[in-house]
Protein backbone atom coordinates (compact mmCIF):
# COMPACT_ATOMS: atom_id res chain seq x y z
CA UNK A 1 0.00 0.00 0.00
CA UNK A 2 1.42 3.37 -1.21
CA UNK A 3 0.89 6.55 1.01
CA UNK A 4 0.53 9.43 -0.36
CA UNK A 5 3.56 12.32 -0.34
CA UNK A 6 3.02 14.91 2.31
CA UNK A 7 1.59 18.20 0.73
CA UNK A 8 3.07 21.76 2.06
CA UNK A 9 1.66 23.92 4.21
CA UNK A 10 0.19 26.95 2.90
CA UNK A 11 1.93 29.00 5.70
CA UNK A 12 5.27 27.25 4.48
CA UNK A 13 4.62 27.95 0.95
CA UNK A 14 4.10 31.44 1.60
CA UNK A 15 7.44 32.41 3.38
CA UNK A 16 9.11 30.67 0.55
CA UNK A 17 7.31 32.71 -1.66
CA UNK A 18 8.30 35.96 0.39
CA UNK A 19 11.97 35.38 0.58
CA UNK A 20 12.27 34.79 -3.30
CA UNK A 21 10.24 37.79 -4.17
CA UNK A 22 12.95 39.44 -0.97
CA UNK A 23 15.75 38.34 -2.47
CA UNK A 24 15.15 39.06 -6.37
CA UNK A 25 14.06 42.63 -5.25
CA UNK A 26 17.75 42.77 -3.41
CA UNK A 27 19.41 41.50 -6.18
CA UNK A 28 17.86 44.05 -8.72
CA UNK A 29 18.93 46.89 -6.12
CA UNK A 30 22.20 48.73 -7.88
CA UNK A 31 25.15 47.91 -5.47
CA UNK A 32 27.14 50.96 -4.70
CA UNK A 33 30.43 51.41 -6.30
CA UNK A 34 34.03 51.68 -4.97
CA UNK A 35 33.65 55.53 -5.23
CA UNK A 36 30.43 56.08 -3.63
CA UNK A 37 31.36 53.79 -0.76
CA UNK A 38 34.77 55.61 -0.23
CA UNK A 39 32.86 58.77 -0.46
CA UNK A 40 30.52 57.79 2.32
CA UNK A 41 33.29 57.05 4.82
CA UNK A 42 34.65 60.23 4.10
CA UNK A 43 31.82 61.50 5.18
CA UNK A 44 31.16 59.84 8.19
CA UNK A 45 34.42 60.62 9.40
CA UNK A 46 34.63 64.40 9.06
CA UNK A 47 33.99 66.76 11.83
CA UNK A 48 30.98 68.30 9.53
CA UNK A 49 29.52 64.71 9.77
CA UNK A 50 30.02 64.13 13.68
CA UNK A 51 28.86 67.47 15.13
CA UNK A 52 25.13 67.41 12.70
CA UNK A 53 23.23 65.85 15.09
CA UNK A 54 24.18 68.16 17.81
CA UNK A 55 23.66 71.54 15.32
CA UNK A 56 20.45 70.08 14.30
CA UNK A 57 18.85 69.66 18.09
CA UNK A 58 20.06 73.51 19.31
CA UNK A 59 18.49 74.82 16.10
CA UNK A 60 15.28 72.64 16.56
CA UNK A 61 15.56 74.06 20.26
CA UNK A 62 15.66 77.64 18.75
CA UNK A 63 12.68 76.70 16.82
CA UNK A 64 10.82 75.58 19.71
CA UNK A 65 11.79 78.64 21.72
CA UNK A 66 9.27 80.97 19.83
CA UNK A 67 6.34 78.42 20.97
CA UNK A 68 6.89 79.06 24.24
CA UNK A 69 4.28 81.49 26.31
CA UNK A 70 6.99 84.21 27.33
CA UNK A 71 9.74 85.84 25.62
CA UNK A 72 12.51 84.53 28.36
CA UNK A 73 12.31 81.97 30.95
CA UNK A 74 10.10 83.53 33.75
CA UNK A 75 11.71 84.55 36.61
CA UNK A 76 10.54 84.02 40.80
CA UNK A 77 11.01 86.21 43.09
CA UNK A 78 11.05 85.99 46.88
CA UNK A 79 11.69 88.87 49.78
CA UNK A 80 11.30 88.99 53.36
CA UNK A 81 10.84 92.62 54.82
CA UNK A 82 11.59 93.42 58.98
CA UNK A 83 12.74 96.39 61.05
CA UNK A 84 14.23 94.39 63.53
CA UNK A 85 16.69 91.90 62.18
CA UNK A 86 17.40 89.29 64.21
CA UNK A 87 14.05 89.62 66.72
CA UNK A 88 10.68 88.39 65.76
CA UNK A 89 9.19 91.20 67.16
CA UNK A 90 8.05 94.25 65.03
CA UNK A 91 6.93 94.81 61.51
CA UNK A 92 7.35 92.12 58.59
CA UNK A 93 6.59 91.52 55.27
CA UNK A 94 6.88 88.12 52.90
CA UNK A 95 6.75 88.63 49.21
CA UNK A 96 6.47 85.60 46.35
CA UNK A 97 6.13 87.07 42.86
CA UNK A 98 6.91 85.70 39.10
CA UNK A 99 8.15 87.75 36.37
CA UNK A 100 6.92 86.95 32.85
CA UNK A 101 8.81 88.35 30.10
CA UNK A 102 6.27 89.35 26.95
CA UNK A 103 6.90 89.12 23.55
CA UNK A 104 7.46 92.57 22.05
CA UNK A 105 4.94 93.00 18.96
CA UNK A 106 5.95 91.08 15.96
CA UNK A 107 8.78 89.59 17.70
CA UNK A 108 7.47 85.58 18.05
CA UNK A 109 6.34 85.08 14.50
CA UNK A 110 9.88 86.47 13.11
CA UNK A 111 11.75 84.37 15.60
CA UNK A 112 9.43 81.11 14.46
CA UNK A 113 10.82 82.14 10.69
CA UNK A 114 14.47 82.57 11.96
CA UNK A 115 14.55 79.23 13.55
CA UNK A 116 13.09 77.51 10.57
CA UNK A 117 15.25 79.18 8.19
CA UNK A 118 18.41 77.98 10.89
CA UNK A 119 17.15 74.63 10.13
CA UNK A 120 17.11 74.93 6.50
CA UNK A 121 20.27 76.63 6.69
CA UNK A 122 22.33 74.09 8.75
CA UNK A 123 20.80 71.46 5.90
CA UNK A 124 21.80 72.73 3.09
CA UNK A 125 25.52 73.59 4.71
CA UNK A 126 25.76 69.93 5.47
CA UNK A 127 24.86 69.07 1.80
CA UNK A 128 27.27 71.97 0.45
CA UNK A 129 29.92 70.30 2.62
CA UNK A 130 29.71 66.92 1.39
CA UNK A 131 30.13 68.11 -2.36
CA UNK A 132 33.02 69.99 -0.97
CA UNK A 133 34.35 66.62 -0.13
CA UNK A 134 33.09 64.87 -3.12
CA UNK A 135 35.04 66.95 -4.66
CA UNK A 136 38.27 65.91 -2.50
CA UNK A 137 37.72 62.44 -2.91
CA UNK A 138 36.85 62.35 -6.66
CA UNK A 139 40.54 64.18 -7.46
CA UNK A 140 42.04 61.42 -5.16
CA UNK A 141 40.19 58.59 -7.00
CA UNK A 142 41.11 59.61 -10.56
CA UNK A 143 44.58 60.49 -9.77
CA UNK A 144 44.76 56.48 -8.35
CA UNK A 145 42.67 55.70 -11.52
CA UNK A 146 45.34 56.81 -13.59
CA UNK A 147 48.09 55.95 -11.87
CA UNK A 148 46.57 52.10 -12.28
CA UNK A 149 45.99 52.37 -16.04
CA UNK A 150 49.72 53.54 -16.35
CA UNK A 151 50.80 50.62 -14.23
CA UNK A 152 48.66 48.16 -16.54
CA UNK A 153 49.55 50.18 -19.04
CA UNK A 154 53.13 49.36 -18.53
CA UNK A 155 52.81 45.93 -17.49
CA UNK A 156 51.87 45.50 -20.97
CA UNK A 157 54.49 47.13 -22.97
CA UNK A 158 56.76 45.09 -20.89
CA UNK A 159 55.49 42.14 -21.93
CA UNK A 160 55.57 43.44 -25.59
CA UNK A 161 59.00 44.47 -25.23
CA UNK A 162 60.22 41.02 -23.63
CA UNK A 163 58.01 38.71 -26.59
CA UNK A 164 60.07 41.03 -29.31
CA UNK A 165 63.77 40.64 -27.83
CA UNK A 166 62.90 36.85 -27.33
CA UNK A 167 62.03 37.18 -31.35
CA UNK A 168 65.24 39.18 -31.91
CA UNK A 169 66.97 37.03 -30.06
CA UNK A 170 66.06 34.06 -31.79
CA UNK A 171 66.92 35.62 -35.01
CA UNK A 172 70.33 36.80 -34.31
CA UNK A 173 71.14 33.41 -32.75
CA UNK A 174 70.11 32.29 -36.60
CA UNK A 175 72.47 34.72 -37.77
CA UNK A 176 69.75 36.86 -39.26
CA UNK A 177 70.01 40.29 -37.10
CA UNK A 178 73.66 41.36 -36.05
CA UNK A 179 73.98 41.90 -32.31
CA UNK A 180 73.09 45.65 -32.07
CA UNK A 181 69.92 45.14 -32.73
CA UNK A 182 69.64 42.58 -29.55
CA UNK A 183 70.74 45.33 -27.76
CA UNK A 184 68.23 47.99 -29.06
CA UNK A 185 65.59 45.08 -28.00
CA UNK A 186 67.34 44.49 -24.53
CA UNK A 187 67.35 47.88 -23.37
CA UNK A 188 63.37 48.56 -24.84
CA UNK A 189 62.99 45.28 -22.15
CA UNK A 190 65.33 47.54 -19.63
CA UNK A 191 63.30 50.46 -20.26
CA UNK A 192 59.94 48.82 -19.75
CA UNK A 193 60.57 47.29 -16.64
CA UNK A 194 61.65 51.05 -15.57
CA UNK A 195 58.55 51.94 -16.70
CA UNK A 196 56.87 49.62 -14.73
CA UNK A 197 58.67 50.03 -11.65
CA UNK A 198 57.78 54.07 -12.19
CA UNK A 199 54.05 52.86 -12.93
CA UNK A 200 53.92 50.85 -9.37
CA UNK A 201 55.18 53.28 -7.12
CA UNK A 202 52.90 55.62 -9.05
CA UNK A 203 49.79 53.65 -8.51
CA UNK A 204 50.81 52.81 -4.68
CA UNK A 205 51.33 56.45 -3.86
CA UNK A 206 47.75 57.18 -4.90
CA UNK A 207 46.87 54.42 -3.26
CA UNK A 208 47.83 55.32 -0.09
CA UNK A 209 46.36 58.99 -0.99
CA UNK A 210 42.97 57.30 -1.57
CA UNK A 211 42.88 55.30 2.14
CA UNK A 212 43.15 58.64 3.64
CA UNK A 213 39.98 59.25 3.31
CA UNK A 214 38.34 55.90 4.21
CA UNK A 215 38.91 52.34 5.02
CA UNK A 216 37.71 50.94 1.41
CA UNK A 217 41.14 49.41 -0.66
CA UNK A 218 39.27 49.40 -3.98
CA UNK A 219 40.58 46.80 -7.02
CA UNK A 220 42.76 48.21 -9.42
CA UNK A 221 40.41 48.27 -12.93
CA UNK A 222 40.05 45.60 -14.47
CA UNK A 223 43.19 45.58 -17.62
CA UNK A 224 43.17 49.33 -18.20
CA UNK A 225 39.85 50.63 -18.34
CA UNK A 226 39.34 53.46 -16.06
CA UNK A 227 36.07 53.15 -13.11
CA UNK A 228 33.33 55.85 -14.42
CA UNK A 229 30.48 57.35 -12.66
CA UNK A 230 27.12 57.35 -14.75
CA UNK A 231 27.11 60.15 -17.53
CA UNK A 232 24.61 62.79 -16.59
CA UNK A 233 21.62 62.92 -19.03
CA UNK A 234 23.11 65.75 -22.00
CA UNK A 235 20.67 68.76 -22.07
CA UNK A 236 21.10 71.58 -24.73
CA UNK A 237 20.12 74.42 -22.46
CA UNK A 238 22.41 72.88 -19.58
CA UNK A 239 21.74 75.58 -16.78
CA UNK A 240 22.71 75.22 -12.76
CA UNK A 241 20.22 73.19 -10.80
CA UNK A 242 17.94 74.73 -8.43
CA UNK A 243 18.76 72.19 -5.95
CA UNK A 244 22.45 72.77 -5.89
CA UNK A 245 24.00 72.25 -2.83
CA UNK A 246 26.32 75.68 -3.08
CA UNK A 247 23.03 77.52 -4.54
CA UNK A 248 21.12 75.94 -2.01
CA UNK A 249 23.39 76.70 0.81
CA UNK A 250 24.04 80.78 -0.67
CA UNK A 251 19.93 80.98 -0.78
CA UNK A 252 19.20 80.02 2.51
CA UNK A 253 21.95 81.89 4.35
CA UNK A 254 20.92 84.85 2.68
CA UNK A 255 17.47 83.94 4.05
CA UNK A 256 18.74 83.60 7.23
CA UNK A 257 20.26 86.80 7.34
CA UNK A 258 17.18 88.48 6.38
CA UNK A 259 15.00 86.49 8.89
CA UNK A 260 17.95 88.18 11.76
CA UNK A 261 17.49 91.18 10.35
CA UNK A 262 13.83 91.14 10.64
CA UNK A 263 14.18 90.11 14.22
CA UNK A 264 16.35 92.57 15.12
CA UNK A 265 13.90 95.45 13.24
CA UNK A 266 11.42 94.50 15.84
CA UNK A 267 13.98 94.36 19.15
CA UNK A 268 13.75 98.17 19.72
CA UNK A 269 13.50 97.74 23.15
CA UNK A 270 14.11 95.03 25.80
CA UNK A 271 10.96 92.81 26.27
CA UNK A 272 8.50 94.14 29.00
CA UNK A 273 7.79 91.95 31.79
CA UNK A 274 4.63 91.01 33.57
CA UNK A 275 5.01 90.80 37.46
CA UNK A 276 2.59 88.54 39.56
CA UNK A 277 3.41 89.02 43.38
CA UNK A 278 1.53 87.82 46.79
CA UNK A 279 1.95 89.56 49.80
CA UNK A 280 1.88 88.83 53.23
CA UNK A 281 2.35 91.31 56.02
CA UNK A 282 1.98 92.28 60.15
CA UNK A 283 2.33 95.55 61.63
CA UNK A 284 3.53 94.55 64.99
CA UNK A 285 4.18 91.38 66.82
CA UNK A 286 0.69 89.57 67.52
CA UNK A 287 -0.94 91.56 64.80
CA UNK A 288 -2.53 89.31 61.98
CA UNK A 289 -1.11 88.92 58.55
CA UNK A 290 -2.77 90.72 56.46
CA UNK A 291 -2.63 89.64 52.62
CA UNK A 292 -2.47 91.99 49.24
CA UNK A 293 -1.75 91.05 45.71
CA UNK A 294 0.22 92.76 43.39
CA UNK A 295 -0.20 92.88 39.29
CA UNK A 296 2.80 95.07 37.39
CA UNK A 297 4.31 96.18 34.20
CA UNK A 298 7.40 96.81 33.42
CA UNK A 299 7.82 98.65 30.32
CA UNK A 300 11.36 99.46 28.80
CA UNK A 301 12.13 102.56 27.32
CA UNK A 302 13.40 102.42 23.56
CA UNK A 303 17.03 101.40 23.40
CA UNK A 304 17.74 104.52 20.34
CA UNK A 305 20.89 104.60 18.60
CA UNK A 306 21.80 100.69 19.85
CA UNK A 307 19.28 99.83 18.37
CA UNK A 308 19.52 101.47 14.91
CA UNK A 309 23.25 100.42 15.21
CA UNK A 310 21.85 96.84 15.49
CA UNK A 311 19.42 96.84 12.92
CA UNK A 312 22.06 98.34 10.35
CA UNK A 313 24.48 95.73 10.85
CA UNK A 314 21.81 93.11 10.26
CA UNK A 315 20.81 94.79 6.70
CA UNK A 316 24.18 94.90 5.78
CA UNK A 317 24.91 91.32 6.28
CA UNK A 318 21.78 90.11 4.81
CA UNK A 319 22.84 92.93 1.61
CA UNK A 320 26.52 90.83 1.29
CA UNK A 321 24.77 87.39 1.77
CA UNK A 322 22.55 88.32 -1.53
CA UNK A 323 25.16 89.81 -3.03
CA UNK A 324 27.40 86.84 -2.69
CA UNK A 325 24.44 84.78 -3.47
CA UNK A 326 24.56 86.71 -7.03
CA UNK A 327 28.72 85.77 -7.29
CA UNK A 328 27.96 82.37 -6.48
CA UNK A 329 25.37 81.56 -9.08
CA UNK A 330 27.49 83.26 -11.78
CA UNK A 331 30.68 81.33 -10.84
CA UNK A 332 28.69 77.80 -10.85
CA UNK A 333 26.86 78.58 -14.54
CA UNK A 334 30.91 79.18 -15.36
CA UNK A 335 31.84 75.54 -13.68
CA UNK A 336 29.11 73.91 -15.58
CA UNK A 337 29.15 75.63 -18.95
CA UNK A 338 33.41 74.66 -18.66
CA UNK A 339 33.09 71.33 -17.40
CA UNK A 340 29.85 70.60 -20.44
CA UNK A 341 32.66 71.96 -23.16
CA UNK A 342 35.94 69.81 -21.53
CA UNK A 343 33.38 66.37 -21.40
CA UNK A 344 32.45 66.92 -24.96
CA UNK A 345 36.48 67.87 -25.73
CA UNK A 346 38.11 64.35 -24.05
CA UNK A 347 34.83 62.55 -25.44
CA UNK A 348 35.61 63.34 -28.39
CA UNK A 349 39.66 62.98 -27.84
CA UNK A 350 39.16 59.42 -26.57
CA UNK A 351 37.26 58.44 -29.86
CA UNK A 352 39.74 59.77 -31.70
CA UNK A 353 42.81 58.21 -29.78
CA UNK A 354 40.69 54.78 -29.88
CA UNK A 355 40.91 54.85 -33.22
CA UNK A 356 44.62 55.64 -33.81
CA UNK A 357 45.08 53.04 -31.25
CA UNK A 358 43.52 50.67 -33.34
CA UNK A 359 45.47 51.29 -36.66
CA UNK A 360 48.52 51.23 -34.33
CA UNK A 361 47.70 48.18 -33.06
CA UNK A 362 46.59 47.00 -36.97
CA UNK A 363 50.15 48.40 -38.66
CA UNK A 364 52.15 46.65 -35.75
CA UNK A 365 50.45 43.25 -36.51
CA UNK A 366 51.13 43.78 -40.29
CA UNK A 367 54.65 44.68 -39.58
CA UNK A 368 55.34 41.92 -37.36
CA UNK A 369 54.66 39.20 -39.72
CA UNK A 370 56.48 40.78 -42.40
CA UNK A 371 59.51 40.93 -40.19
CA UNK A 372 58.75 37.14 -39.38
CA UNK A 373 59.12 36.45 -42.90
CA UNK A 374 61.55 39.13 -43.69
CA UNK A 375 59.79 41.62 -45.32
CA UNK A 376 60.99 44.13 -43.16
CA UNK A 377 63.63 45.61 -41.77
CA UNK A 378 64.61 45.97 -38.15
CA UNK A 379 64.67 49.84 -37.74
CA UNK A 380 60.50 49.49 -39.41
CA UNK A 381 59.68 46.83 -37.08
CA UNK A 382 61.04 49.38 -33.89
CA UNK A 383 60.11 52.44 -35.24
CA UNK A 384 56.04 50.87 -35.26
CA UNK A 385 56.25 49.46 -32.63
CA UNK A 386 57.41 52.34 -30.58
CA UNK A 387 53.96 54.04 -32.87
CA UNK A 388 51.85 51.65 -31.32
CA UNK A 389 53.28 52.04 -27.71
CA UNK A 390 52.80 55.95 -28.05
CA UNK A 391 49.33 55.26 -29.64
CA UNK A 392 48.15 53.20 -26.87
CA UNK A 393 49.75 55.51 -24.02
CA UNK A 394 47.65 58.37 -25.41
CA UNK A 395 44.48 56.53 -25.55
CA UNK A 396 45.03 55.20 -22.01
CA UNK A 397 45.09 58.46 -21.00
CA UNK A 398 42.13 59.54 -23.25
CA UNK A 399 39.84 57.00 -21.70
CA UNK A 400 40.69 58.73 -17.99
CA UNK A 401 40.41 62.22 -18.79
CA UNK A 402 37.34 61.48 -20.63
CA UNK A 403 35.97 59.50 -17.66
CA UNK A 404 37.67 62.00 -15.36
CA UNK A 405 35.66 65.03 -17.30
CA UNK A 406 31.89 62.87 -16.67
CA UNK A 407 32.86 63.26 -13.08
CA UNK A 408 33.86 66.82 -13.35
CA UNK A 409 30.36 67.64 -14.97
CA UNK A 410 29.12 65.54 -12.11
CA UNK A 411 30.54 67.52 -9.51
CA UNK A 412 29.79 71.00 -11.11
CA UNK A 413 25.88 69.61 -11.38
CA UNK A 414 26.18 69.21 -8.01
CA UNK A 415 25.95 65.38 -7.87
CA UNK A 416 27.48 63.39 -4.84
CA UNK A 417 29.48 60.55 -6.25
CA UNK A 418 28.08 57.38 -7.48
Amino acid sequence: MQSNPPRPRPRMVLLACAWALAATAAAAQPQPSALQTLFEQAWQRQPEAQSLPLRRQAAQAGRASADTLTAEPAALELQTKTDRIGSRQGEREHTVGVALPLWLPGERARRAALGDAELQALASASQAAQLQLAARVRDAWWLWQRACGELALSQGLQDSAQALESDVARRFAAGDMARSDLYQAQAGVAQAQAAVAQARGACDAARAALAVWGHVQPQPPAGDAPVTEPAPVADANLAVPPTHPALAEGEHQAALARRQAELIAVQTRANPELTLSAASARGQAGDGYQQSVTVGLRLPLGAGVRAQAREAAALAQALEADTRLERERERLAAELRAAAAQAQATAAQESAMARNAELARATRGFVAKAFALGEADWPTRLRVEQDATLAERQWQRARVDAAAAVSTLRQALGLLPQ
